[in-house]
């Protein structure tokens, strides 16, 4: 794995890179739909790749439940299970552990998940979970992270950070004696909740153990919009400038761009197919609900300047038919739609760093831009 700096914007923090890979090479700022399963649920590759997606990220952990590693191994490994040509991240699974229904229990050696398919409890610890990663195969894997709730009081978001940094350490160890030669590289995840001391303990401590690039994890679950973005603009200027900056798990229009602001390289979000199972899709004016009875005779496209599949080809009347009726296809034409317009998002801001015009971009997308506009 390679990072190179290609352009660093002239009025904000803002980079533009090429992150090379064995599977390919992708621009960044770089925004990935999330697989889960090893999908991105109701697209084909030849969608995901329509809408100019060159890599996902999928939950290793996950997969290792189902369908498992014998028959992933079977077929050659996660990419040619998936039939997937491009750049592949996998997480963890260390999220998993925001959920209370599927915590059993935690401490500095592993932690106990209840299986969501079956009941049944697994015990992961750092050196099973690369094993796992190693074996599913991929570009980049993260090591394994421990992520406190949002609200969680400081003494456990301490707590849960000493279990980040000695799984961080251990996972390095691992990958450093039996990742040979996969070419693949292995991001640490910087934790810490809100608390500026403990983000700047875990920076500190992580970069020593020189990681391939880093996470930002802990952040959008739930805290206020003020506190995530204060604590970007101190976690980030503390990443080694030459390594990829990775906040995971933020993909709203706004966040994208104040954070690209900021510095961040890669993005993923289940932010853009959640919303479409649900009706709300992204228009240059803000987000909107689709399936509200005010579409319901609408033949306009659901965003006029959009130039994907669903609005070069269907009404927003169609589509607000389709999901009354419980359609897949409405499920399918609104994701096709909330997807290609992240990435055409990220697309233009990538060109506006270049040419040293993304702050003029930024602000005339966000005064245009009304979230929660319904």
């Amino acid at each position: 794995m390679e990072f190179k700096i290609l352009h660093e914007d002239s009025c904000t923090s803002g980079r533009q890179g090429l992150l090379s890979t064995p599977h390919g090479e992708v621009e960044t700022p770089l925004f990935m739909p999330v697989a889960t399963m090893g999908t991105v649920k109701t697209m084909d590759n030849v969608d995901l790749e329509k809408q100019g997606a060159k890599a996902l990220i999928s939950n290793a952990f996950l997969l290792y439940l189902r369908p498992g590693l014998d028959i992933i191994h079977s077929a050659g490994g996660l990419h040619k299970f998936m039939n997937w040509p491009h750049v592949l991240f996998k997480y963890s699974g260390g999220f998993q552990m925001i959920r209370r229904d599927f915590l059993k229990s935690a401490d500095m050696n592993s932690v106990k998940f209840k299986s969501p398919f079956d009941g049944q409890v697994h015990e992961l610890t750092p050196e099973k979970n690369m094993e796992i990663q190693l074996a599913l195969g991929g570009d980049i894997i993260m090591a394994l992270d421990d992520c406190p709730p949002a609200g969680a009081a400081y003494s456990n978001v301490q707590a849960s950070l000493e279990r980040t940094l000695d799984w961080a350490k251990r996972c390095k160890i691992y990958f450093d004696e039996h990742a040979g030669d996969k070419k693949v590289g292995l991001f640490g995840i910087v934790q810490g909740g809100i608390h500026q001391d403990l983000r700047g303990s875990c920076i500190e401590k992580l970069t020593n153990l020189d990681f391939n690039g880093y996470g930002i994890g802990g952040l959008s679950i739930g805290e206020a919009k003020s506190d995530m973005y204060r604590t970007l603009e101190f976690t980030i200027p503390k990443l080694p400038a030459d390594k990829v900056r990775y906040l995971m798990g933020v993909g709203s229009p706004e966040d994208l761009l104040k954070s690209i602001a900021l510095g961040v390289d890669v993005f993923d979000s289940v932010f853009p197919t959640r919303n479409a199972r649900h009706s709300t899709i992204y228009t240059a004016q803000g987000k909107i609900n689709i399936g509200r009875s005010t579409y319901r005779s609408d033949q306009s496209p659901l965003d006029k300047e959009c130039k994907c599949y669903t609005c070069e080809n269907h009404s927003r009347a169609y589509v607000n038919h389709l999901l009354k009726q419980k359609e897949p296809l409405g499920i399918r034409l609104t994701t096709l739609h909330n997807l290609h317009f992240l990435m055409e998002l990220v697309r233009q801001a990538r060109t506006a760093l270049v040419e040293d015009e993304f702050e003029r971009f930024k602000e005339c997308f966000l005064d245009e831009y009304e979230s929660d506009r319904d």
